[in-house]
């Protein structure tokens, strides 16, 4: 940790002490600056009992917000137009907030006219790129009506001979010429419909005319940008003549409901080329221009880029620093603030270099004060950790953080919770494929840290050194079951066993002889695939499991011990560590014992009837299943004691603490009141209220009551929760038995390259879905309930709360 920090200690939380800083105004912000720097102070908040409006700093936290408003502005901006912000400031200039602000300012003002005005010739090129569609075709239309008219004109007159026929018009262009009241006018309207609205838009108006219209509508063939959303449209261009100023209302009210887009159009065929020209014309000049506006959006948004992760990181620091000053409380003269926090004990010294440092730098006429504060109040809990500890110290803190100076699961967690899981997974060629897995993150991990990772990605890089451990543990608890994918290898020498006879054909029956010393490391290879693997197998596990259990609950107890002796609380390890120790180790120690004799002596006793009428018939002769001489009365003594431990634990403390509960308040001794957990919320309240409060003697009681009856129970049903080491270990090792045998073997047996491919392919897809992650969660969700459950609750109370000093460090990117 360097010279200025002692060794690191993950058994006790750090020594932590309650400081008042008393902080002149004028260098209270470079302060508290500093301090958020350093990172090792944690602000009380003297002000709870103000709004965030009343307090003192008020408008300076809605100054930074509004600055934070403005750089979310930029940054969504510079999102839609494909710019990343640089996460390191390109070059790095000195600014100060207020200089910001203003520079923020003129740059949103700028950066919204060029957004108005490039919206704005957006707009005008969108219009009059529609409009050119409709003149062009429009005048097709128009173009190809005109050609159809006069070749049909044509053909009327060459087929006219004087003599009247069916086809003859009635009326002659003569006559209606000279009788204008004959003559009828008609008036067109123009435009682009949305194609998914054009049929709703044509029967709209054949219904809303009573089919007193003529429409034609054409498709454009490449969708076009409305106008009005930004966004491309297929549209159609429409085309409909009506008769009458009613019809023509009516049509415009339903191109207004339908958003469709109107243009003009002239019916001189030398005018349409001029005016197509003239859009023409303007397109260009309007690309010309937007093209230029883009670039020097372009260029602003850039020089932004450049900066805004310095001007970020300032905006958020200012902001932080003054939601800190607002917790802190003006003296009577407002000219100091008053603050409290908490501090590490070794951290005291730094503190202090920093707020001289800080009444220098402000040239301040008076320095910062500091004074540590004596309270009953309890601190906060403050582990420090690093990249490999603090999973670990996190699977504890997700239990429940640890109470001030507590001992700290977190230390054994580091090599009991992945050997637990080892346990159950235990196949060394699983944990090699799990162990490759992790080395990718962890040989990565500078890259990988930079970087935003999904969520479940983003877990499990977290984790990275964990299943490191939990890999390396599967290796080694692998080779002790001699599992490679189920497939047993003769690593350290040769079987201990061998057949009677050369060809072993009584191998199946009669059975092997050993010949050699045992197998050196784990279990004899030729124990697979016999009549008795499983029987022995099992029997292995499930004592392994009973003597993990029984060893990790006397830890958790032992460890109640140190915190009873770390808080000079005689009470619990008298009457609480001594008779838990002689009633687990009574029943369930006695049962390890067993467990090793007859593992040592080779014995055939049945360890179930000796616990079962160790109960039912303590005086009953044991006969054939005596391990030892004077296992009878041994038995007898350990159930006395187990029988004794239970009112041992549950009748003294309640009284003793009723009896130091009145010696302290009728003054006959003015010794320390040992506090225990039991007795800590009646303390306070007795505290609280100057002693007058009474003690609640059934309250307590009840508390003791509740605490040995689940010990008692929890003794028994913890036990046999640790069978699950057992069970899925067995349930790990047949389902890669499973998969090997009945997957790849038989694959192997066709002697077809095809179903051999499909067959590796199948067996891969089912060890890395079901035996590399379902069983891996599986084993670590087990390996978490008996840390949570089974080891913690022999000693670990959780009941603190975490220590979070002011720093820029931990700060985050905040979502407003």
């Amino acid at each position: 940790m360097g010279g200025c920090c002692p060794p690191m200690d993950l058994l006790r939380s750090e020594p932590m002490q309650l400081v008042q800083l008393i902080v002149p105004i004028e260098s209270a912000h470079l302060t508290v600056s500093y301090l958020g720097d350093l990172g090792l102070l944690q602000f009380k908040d003297l002000n709870a009992d103000k709004s965030p409006f009343q307090r003192t700093y008020a408008a300076q936290i809605k100054k930074c917000g509004e600055m934070a408003r403005k750089l979310r502005f930029f940054k969504d901006q510079m999102m839609k137009a494909g710019l990343t912000p640089s996460i390191k400031s390109i070059s790095q200039v000195d600014i100060n907030v207020d200089d910001l602000e203003i520079k923020l300012v003129e740059l949103e003002a700028e950066l919204v006219e060029l957004n108005a005005n490039g919206e704005k010739l957006q707009r005008a090129y969108s219009e009059l790129m529609e409009s050119k569609i409709v003149l062009q075709k429009v005048g097709e239309f128009f173009h190809a009506a005109q050609s159809r008219a006069t070749a049909r004109h044509r053909e009327i007159e060459s087929q006219s001979t004087g003599e009247e026929s069916i086809n003859t018009p009635l009326l002659r262009d003569q006559e209606m010429a000279s009788d204008p009241s004959k003559q009828i006018k008609l008036g067109f309207l123009c435009g682009l419909v949305p194609r998914d609205k054009s049929i709703a838009f044509e029967r709209i108006l054949f219904r809303a005319t009573r089919g007193n219209v003529f429409l034609r509508q054409v498709e454009v063939e490449e969708p076009v940008i409305d106008p009005a959303s930004g966004e491309k449209v297929e549209k159609n261009v429409f085309l409909v003549f009506y008769s009458g100023e009613r019809a023509k209302n009516k049509i415009l009210k339903i191109c207004e409901a339908f958003g469709a887009n109107r243009y003009s159009f002239d019916e001189d065929l030398g005018r349409q080329t001029q005016v197509i020209s003239e859009v023409t014309q303007s397109l260009t000049e309007l690309k010309t221009t937007i093209d230029a506006g883009l670039l020097h959006r372009g260029n602003l948004l850039q020089t932004i880029g450049d900066q805004f992760e310095q001007w970020n990181q300032l905006v958020r620091k200012e902001k932080a620093i003054y939601h800190t000053l607002n917790m802190l409380s003006l003296d009577v003269t407002k000219k100091c603030l008053v603050g409290e926090g908490w501090c590490p004990v070794f951290a005291i010294k730094q503190i202090q270099e920093v707020l001289q440092r800080a009444a220098i730098d402000s040239n301040a006429q008076v320095g910062a004060i500091i004074q540590v504060l004596h309270t009953k109040e309890m601190p906060p809990t403050f582990f420090r950790t690093n990249k490999f500890t603090s999973a670990f110290q996190e699977i504890v803190d997700a239990y429940g953080v640890a109470r001030y100076q507590e001992a700290n699961p977190g230390v054994y967690t580091i090599i009991t919770f992945p050997f637990l899981f080892a346990v159950m997974f235990g196949d060394w060629g699983h944990g090699i494929c799990l162990l490759l897995a992790t080395l990718v993150f962890v040989l990565r991990e500078k890259k990988l840290s930079g970087q935003k990772l999904g969520d479940i990605t983003e877990m499990i890089f977290g984790g990275r050194y964990v299943i490191l451990m939990m890999a390396l543990f599967s290796i080694y608890t692998g080779l002790i079951y001699n599992e490679f994918f189920s497939v047993p290898f003769e690593l350290f020498g040769p079987s201990a066993y061998a057949c009677r006879d050369l060809d072993c054909k009584d191998a199946g029956t009669v059975g092997l002889i050993k010949v050699r010393d045992a197998y050196a490391f784990g279990v004899d290879p030729v124990w697979h695939g016999t009549r008795t693997e499983l029987p022995f197998l099992n029997s292995l596990k499930m004592k392994l499991s009973i003597l993990l259990g029984v060893a990790q609950m006397n830890l958790g107890i032992i460890l109640s011990y140190f915190n009873a002796n770390f808080f000079k609380n005689g009470l619990n390890i008298w009457f609480q560590f001594i008779p838990q120790m002689i009633f687990l180790n009574s029943l369930f120690g006695y049962l390890s014992l067993l467990i090793i004799v007859k593992w040592w002596t080779g014995s055939q006793a049945d360890l179930y009837h000796i616990m079962i009428y160790m109960f039912l018939g303590p005086t009953e002769d044991l006969g054939e299943n005596r391990l030892f001489p004077g296992q009878d009365r041994l038995q007898q003594v350990l159930l006395l004691l187990a029988l004794v431990s239970v009112p041992w634990m549950l009748l003294p403390k309640p009284f003793l603490l009723k009896k130091q509960h009145e010696e302290r308040h009728q003054g006959h001794s003015y010794a320390q009141l040992e506090i225990t957990d039991e007795s800590f919320f009646q303390l306070e309240q007795s505290h609280d209220s100057h002693g007058h409060e009474e003690f609640q003697f059934g309250e307590v009681f009840v508390h003791q009551l509740i605490h040995t009856i689940e010990f008692v129970l929890g003794a028994v049903s913890n036990t046999a929760s640790y069978l699950r080491l057992w069970a899925l270990s067995l349930a790990h090792s047949e389902l890669s038995s499973v998969f090997y045998e009945k997957v790849l073997l038989l694959a192997w047996g066709f002697n077809n390259v095809i179903i051999l491919v499909i067959g590796i392919i199948v067996f891969i897809a089912a060890t890395v879905g079901v035996l590399l992650v379902m069983e891996t969660l599986s084993a670590f969700l087990h390996a978490l309930r008996l840390h949570w459950v089974e080891f913690q609750n022999k000693f670990y109370e959780g009941d603190g709360y975490k220590f979070f000093p002011f720093s820029f460090v931990l700060l985050g990117d905040e979502d407003e």
